[in-house]
């Protein structure tokens, strides 16, 4: 590193850290030093002291790399991600290999998760160009940011020879580079943008049908989910499709919905020992996960089991739920009730080490209970992973074990819980995977909603309590006076405006907070939400939303998010908002609003067929089937409320008071001394009941 570039990070430590003391410290201690030491991103900060000469995305790197007439080499990823630390390991931390990219590059790290919008740009353009992506995502582009090269992970000599040569063919032939970026560019910025669909939106159960029907010819009805590996657990799709079922009666669906729940739930990709899951399974089983533990995974999870109780009454259901929590709460959420973003799937430069088992461990650990427990958790042929180690997983239920092995179920379960808590001690002992403890708005807005949905069902007042103190931690830190949101929060630092991800999926959390509370302040915090949304990134021509906002700085092309993928697109939640929020507060601009977002995909929808229109299916589910209004109004609104959901009602929206309201559907409904459950329809209600039973088979 050259004498100016010590100087200018003295500057930036100096700035940073004010303490002269810690800026000799820190270049005492690492050889190289980069302009990401002054991020909070843990990814960024890993590539800190990288000898590559690494910018974080902003305005300075931009700006000298028009000066200098250099390329982009934009770097994305995230904490979690085990093969961009291979990829780093390998070429980012080679001094032969930085040496190259100084030389002709501008070089840029982008953290997936804080900037999701330039992630999205660029996975689009290595998708047009290799017709498939991953992490690390890795582009090279103009010094205008216009892409012309990508891929994922490359082996360092293959890195080498890829990026000279692209050094070389812009040195030697500049137009025909710009030629290339300039038409993948207007590929990019045509992709997922969609326009209005001036059709009528008559839908029917047909649009449905067709959808699941191509799907089904995918189900994997042996092993459950998709056929083929890897298998992600895809929450959002199998909650439309229980939803679907239900009020179609479709038993072979809700078969394969079961199979797919208990299969995951028996399977490696769930932690048998600390609860929660990995982000996927390497195999067609369910068995070898993906070590990654990410947030909003988890959320999703907690809502599509406590959902899958309600339907299907498994206690094997409400298990995963309260582990899952559990494990958030232990090694996923601050003091203050902000949630962190992600585990890594690694520990000691191994992937997986933290989770896996070895016999003498396990012997050791558990003494004479060892045999059963190893036929429990198939510390077998089953359960074997590499280098002697075992993943565990499950293939018999509790009462197969226990009569296996002559033990009642309740001795057995007593077994289990002291098996967890010797092995979860033990653990305890080993060196922890990294923690991403970045707290991203989208994502808590899911574990928030996952808590809700968990306390809607069980009655948990503890998942109450952590809900509330999240959703106060958002208002509190993230949500400024106008309703504009941050996206990110570190060590006391709200930043990155946020993108509609953020306004979407909180608001569809505030909405279920106000169906668990009858708070209606979170009713006013979700309409706060939407109204800057319309204001900030609605787009009138087509009706549907840009990912970010008209106050961000422009990139090479602003996006839509069409597609649900892991996590439902940010149109599909607005969509859904829109229409209950519309419906709550009798607002029918904000309900045509959702109709012309699900009739602008409905195309696409019967094109492709995809599970990447799941949660416009549960829209349109709104829209076919009666949507009930239920409020419940008097002095034990609450209690009534919460045991009228203990049966699965999937087409009903809750409102209630203790007292009188101003809520346009709560007025003249208050009866002193009573309480009553009105079932209504459009706004049109039945007559009232004091009787759970007859207000459900009014539902039904």
């Amino acid at each position: 590193m050259n004498r100016p570039n010590v100087l200018a990070l003295l500057l930036i430590l100096t700035i940073s850290c004010n303490s002269q003391e810690k800026e000799k410290k820190v270049i005492k201690q690492h050889k190289y030093t980069n302009a990401l030491v002054s991020e909070t991103s843990p990814y960024l900060l890993q590539h800190a002291h990288n000898p590559v000469h690494w910018y974080p995305w902003n305005e300075v790197a931009l700006e000298k790399a028009q000066k200098e007439n250099k390329l982009l080499l934009i770097s994305i990823g995230y904490s979690a991600c085990h093969w961009c630390h291979v990829m780093e390991h390998e070429s980012f931390e080679d001094s032969t290999v930085a040496k190259i990219m100084n030389d002709n590059f501008i070089c840029i790290k982008v953290d997936r998760e804080e900037r999701p919008d330039i992630d999205q740009l660029y996975m689009t353009a290595v998708q047009l160009m290799n017709q498939r992506g991953g992490w690390p995502l890795n582009c090279v582009a103009l010094p205008n940011g216009k892409p012309f090269w990508g891929g994922t992970y490359f082996r360092k000599e293959d890195w080498k020879k890829e990026i000279l040569g692209l050094a070389s063919i812009y040195k030697k032939d500049p137009n025909r580079v710009i030629e290339f970026a300039d038409r993948l560019t207007l590929g990019i910025q045509q992709v997922e943008n969609l326009g209005m669909n001036m059709q009528d939106a008559d839908f029917t159960w047909q649009d449905l049908d067709n959808m699941v029907d191509a799907w089904g010819e995918r189900f994997d009805n042996r092993e459950g989910g998709s056929d083929g590996a890897p298998k992600f657990p895809m929450p959002n799709t199998y909650s439309f499709l229980l939803k679907y079922a239900h009020l179609a009666k479709n038993t072979d669906i809700l078969d394969h919905i079961e199979l797919t729940l208990d299969k995951m739930a028996f399977g490696g990709i769930y932690d048998q020992i600390g609860g929660g899951f990995a982000r996927y399974s390497v195999d067609n089983s369910w068995k070898v996960p993906h070590f990654e533990k990410m947030l909003y995974d988890n959320a999703q999870m907690v809502s599509l089991y406590s959902e899958a109780y309600l339907k299907f009454r498994n206690p094997l259901y409400k298990e995963i739920v309260f582990e899952t929590l559990e494990f958030v709460q232990r090694e996923l959420m601050g003091k203050n009730g902000a949630f962190y973003s992600a585990l890594d799937a690694d520990s000691e430069g191994e992937e997986g080490k933290f989770y896996v088992w070895n016999k003498a461990e396990l012997k050791l650990c558990l003494g004479e209970d060892f045999e059963i427990f190893k036929d429990y958790y198939n510390i077998n042929k089953k359960g074997l992973w590499e280098h002697g180690n075992y993943i565990l997983l499950k293939k018999k239920t509790k009462k197969q074990i226990s009569k296996k092995h002559t033990v009642s179920v309740s001795v057995l379960e007593g077994k289990i819980k002291a098996w967890k808590k010797i092995l979860m001690k033990q653990r305890d002992k080993r060196i922890r995977p990294g923690l991403d403890d970045k707290s991203l708005s989208s994502w808590n807005g899911l574990m928030l909603k996952g808590y809700i949905d968990a306390y809607m069902v069980f009655g948990e007042e503890k998942h109450l309590a952590v809900a509330l103190q999240n959703a106060h931690f958002i208002v509190n830190t993230q949500m400024q006076n106008d309703g504009k949101l941050w996206h990110s929060y570190k060590d006391g630092s709200s930043t990155i405006n946020a993108y509609l991800e953020d306004y979407a999926l909180l608001s569809s959390a505030f909405i279920r907070l106000y169906e668990a509370t009858f708070d209606e302040i979170w009713l006013r915090r979700s309409e706060q939400l939407v109204s800057y949304s319309l204001e900030n990134f609605y787009d009138n021509n087509s009706g549907m939303f840009y990912f970010t906002s008209k106050l961000d700085p422009a990139l090479v092309a602003r996006k839509m998010e069409i597609n649900d993928n892991v996590i439902p697109a940010s149109n599909s939640v607005m969509a859904n908002v829109l229409y209950d929020l519309g419906t709550l507060l009798d607002k029918d601009n904000y309900k045509q609003r959702a109709i012309i977002i699900a009739n602008n995909v409905r195309p696409d929808m019967q094109k492709y067929a995809s599970a990447g229109y799941a949660n416009y299916g549960n829209l349109i589910l709104k829209e076919i089937n009666p949507y009930y209004e239920v409020a419940v109004v008097g002095k034990d609104a609450h209690t009534k409320a919460m045991e009228l959901n203990q049966t699965y009602i999937p087409n009903k929206l809750l409102l209630g008071t203790s007292q009188s309201s101003e809520m346009e559907l709560l007025q003249k409904k208050y009866i002193q001394g009573s309480t009553m459950i009105y079932v209504c329809e459009h706004k049109v209600c039945q007559m009232p009941t004091s009787n759970i039973m007859k207000a459900q088979k009014l539902m039904k």
